[in-house]
């Protein structure tokens, strides 16, 4: 006889991305499938079940929960316990349980899914052209949620009371919109309407329709979506381009390019099979493609680019306004340069005033700033370049502390990390803290994510540069609650960062490029090769050789008056012959500067070499964004290829290896002197770069023995750079370790401070 089947018992507790993604409906179906009974909630630690039946049964059911489980949920931690049974009969979905000090991961913002943007194209369907369509499987999360457990009373949809028809579908557990917290329609849900610049509503029978045809006017429109407002032109347009980049205070950074579907993106861009999997993916990033120049889009649009910023729509609103349109859209933050991207109706009509013909307005309330993630697919990964919808805040998992930490991050591209738990929350990008908006929106961001994940700082990290706003900010945190201050040199941060993000708990070489970091000795570094680890520490023992930025900050500004400097440090007066176009009173101020040492700080940056080379080439002589002559540079090379490098020396100097830059500075002019083209001293450069970081790794790797290496820094953003330094460095046996999830700019930095307070801090 078989042996009779048993009856048992099992409790789950599963936490990761489970809530918000529909995993109790899909629980409840399981357990139907297996015949169990029992039950299933939400708490604020993930999702609880208690499952009854036979034990083959039982035993499906557990595998399946994981094999099965809804695409957009993220299982951590998954524990199985037997328990007595009960007896009882059907399987129900309990009330949500808040239970205190305990945190789960919170789902991002997902881009609409395939089926609900078929609600909103069928004529048929009550959700037809409705705006906040939604379901378990796509729409707002992150920018919604006030509270966890993730449910509608502890989000900003709790104000919209469902209609009998909505309440029906989120009641029912066989529904796909079952428990999907922004569940609405036109009949119960929030409403889209157009307004002018004042405010005034417009009457519209139609405001999507209406608005489409204002931007084939040429109009500049100030859109509210899922995290803040974009700005919206016709990206075909000249007029309408320049127009938004007059107004935005933006004259030359590049804009982002909204279009329908992936068919669409392939008539401007030459796509990859990778890049096409980002474009499409939940998350609906911003990717930067090779841009089709056959394509209508304006050179305007991003000039002196070879990679043109695109994502694909990813809300109702955006799918109806595109195919409205018929057009590619420009959709850029809706704020000011260096401002934070604005949240609410109000605030937008004041700070986008001057900026926008029309506004599109709605009355969902967004409780989190959600910037556009931009990403590029390079050497064989997706990296990260700013961080925000779709991917924030999904953690980073680190084995290096047990601690609370929070880590205020840098001063510009700011983020900030709360470690708990072994996961490191970075942020969503902040941006720059020079002005009173940004730190505004740091606070708001700040206070959201330590609700959410329960975080009760024992450490907190910051920058060591004395001039931070984001020092004193967590000088004053420290005091006010009484625990440790551990201030972390920028580009040990950088190095600890993608050490963490890979989870390398290893001494390595540490390599950091990037423009500006406060130095252990008071100069500015950027050209940096260290040795060591989290736990261990670092020791600098390479950089580029020191020279003066006259001016500081205005030498940055204008990439000429580096160029200047660095050509009179290293090759004296007769250098100086070159600079026909600097006025000769100009030219006088400049060498003054250097000859007094009069706010001309040293500094080791590559990026500002970078701006050197770009300047002498004639590429770009006054930077009006972040890297852009570096960029510009990049551009310039296009797809030439060849090996020949500019001479450079490294010189062992008190222990520490000198990179000395004579030979490349000599050996531009000489170059430009002779009828060489910016392009070849662009990639003859490029190969110098790529060539000074092998070089200096093989050294360092003789005298230490180390062989991984570890790349940050702004730099690495580089496609040509990045590419050459991964290949160069493989090929001599080196594992190279980088970042993917996490920007290589300091976007990355306040998660390398967390780290390292928590490894070295103590408490």
């Amino acid at each position: 006889m078989p042996a009779p089947k048993q009856t048992k018992r099992f409790a789950f507790a599963i936490s990761g991305i489970v809530q918000g993604v529909g995993f109790r409906p899909f629980v409840y179906q399981l357990a139907a499938k297996h015949g169990l009974n029992g039950w299933v909630r939400n708490t604020s630690a993930g999702v609880e079940i208690e499952a009854e039946g036979i034990e083959q049964a039982l035993d499906s059911f557990s595998d399946e929960l994981i094999s099965l489980s809804p695409p957009q949920s993220v299982i951590k931690i998954f524990k199985q316990t037997e328990i007595p049974l009960t007896g009882e009969e059907g399987f129900n979905i309990k009330p949500s349980q808040s239970l205190s000090g305990r945190f789960q991961l919170v789902s991002p913002d997902i881009a609409t899914c395939t089926q609900c943007q078929n609600d909103i194209s069928d004529p048929r369907n009550r959700r037809y052209r409705y705006p906040f369509t939604n379901c378990t499987n796509c729409g707002p999360r992150f920018t919604i949620i006030e509270d966890i457990p993730y449910d509608r009373p502890l989000t900003t949809m709790k104000d919209f009371e469902m209609c009998p028809a909505c309440q029906a579908e989120y009641d029912n557990p066989l529904d796909r919109r079952f428990h999907a917290q922004p569940n609405a329609c036109p009949v119960c849900g929030p409403r889209l309407w157009l307004a002018d610049k004042t405010g005034k509503e417009l009457e519209s029978a139609d405001a999507i329709a209406k608005a489409a045809k204002l931007l084939k006017d040429g109009r500049i429109l100030a859109i509210r979506g899922l995290g803040g407002f974009l700005l919206a032109a016709d990206a075909t347009n000249p007029l309408a381009v320049n127009t938004l980049r007059r107004r935005k205070h933006r004259p030359s950074k590049p804009f982002a390019v909204m279009l329908p579907d992936i068919a669409e993106a392939r008539k401007h861009c030459f796509i990859s099979a990778e890049e096409e999997k980002l474009l499409i993916s939940p998350a609906a990033p911003i990717v930067l493609c090779k841009w089709n120049r056959e394509s209508p889009i304006c050179p305007e649009t991003a000039p002196k680019q070879n990679y043109l910023g695109i994502m694909l729509a990813y809300t109702p609103l955006h799918h109806l306004l595109l195919k409205d349109t018929g057009k590619p859209l420009i959709m850029t933050s809706g704020n000011l340069s260096e401002e934070p991207i604005a949240k609410d109706n109000d605030e937008a009509l004041k700070r986008l005033g001057n900026i926008a013909d029309y506004f599109l307005l709605h009355n969902r309330p967004i409780y989190s700033r959600y910037d556009d993630s931009v990403v590029m697919y390079e050497a064989g990964a997706k990296r990260v370049i700013r961080r925000g919808r779709g991917y924030a805040p999904y953690p980073v998992q680190t084995s290096f502390t047990d601690k609370e930490v929070l880590a205020l991050g840098p001063q510009e591209k700011n983020t900030f990390c709360l470690l708990k738990d072994g996961y490191a929350f970075v942020s969503q990008h902040i941006g720059d803290m020079q002005n009173p908006e940004t730190l505004d929106s740091f606070e708001e961001t700040l206070a959201v994510y330590l609700k959410l994940f329960r975080l009760n700082p024992q450490i907190i990290a910051s920058d060591l540069h004395p001039g931070y706003i984001t020092t004193a900010l967590a000088e004053a945190r420290s005091a006010s609650l009484d625990i440790p201050l551990v201030k972390v040199q920028h580009h040990h941060a950088h190095i600890a960062s993608c050490l963490a993000e890979n989870n390398c708990d290893e001494e390595v070489i540490g390599v950091a490029l990037d423009g500006t970091g406060y130095g252990l000795d008071g100069h500015i570094w950027g050209g940096e090769f260290f040795c060591g680890g989290i736990k261990q520490g670092f020791s600098r023992q390479a950089h580029l050789e020191y020279l003066p930025l006259p001016g500081g900050e205005a030498a940055i500004k204008k990439p000429y008056r580096t160029a200047v400097s660095y050509v009179y440090t290293l090759l004296g007066e007769e250098g100086l012959n070159f600079f026909k176009d600097i006025e000769p009173e100009e030219l006088d101020i400049i060498k003054t500067q250097l000859e007094r040492k009069l706010n001309s700080p040293l500094t080791s940056s590559a990026g500002r070499l970078f701006d050197a080379v770009a300047a002498l080439c004639g590429i770009c002589q006054v930077a009006n964004y972040d890297s852009q002559p570096a960029i510009e540079l990049e551009t310039e090379a296009g797809d030439t290829e060849f090996a020949q490098c500019y001479p450079f020396e490294l010189d062992l100097d008190k222990g520490i290896y000198l990179i000395r830059l004579k030979g490349i500075i000599q050996g531009v002019l000489s170059d430009l002197s002779s009828g060489k083209t910016a392009a070849y001293i662009s990639v003859k450069f490029h190969n110098t770069v790529s060539q000074i970081v092998l070089d200096t790794c093989l050294r360092l790797s003789a005298q230490s023995g180390l062989t991984k290496v570890a790349l940050s820094g702004g730099v690495f953003q580089n496609r040509r750079v990045f590419r050459q330094v991964i290949k160069k460095l493989e090929a001599e046996g080196f594992e190279v370790i980088t970042h993917k999830e996490i920007p290589s700019n300091d976007g990355c930095i306040s998660l390398g401070q967390a780290v390292i307070a928590a490894s070295q801090g103590g408490i």
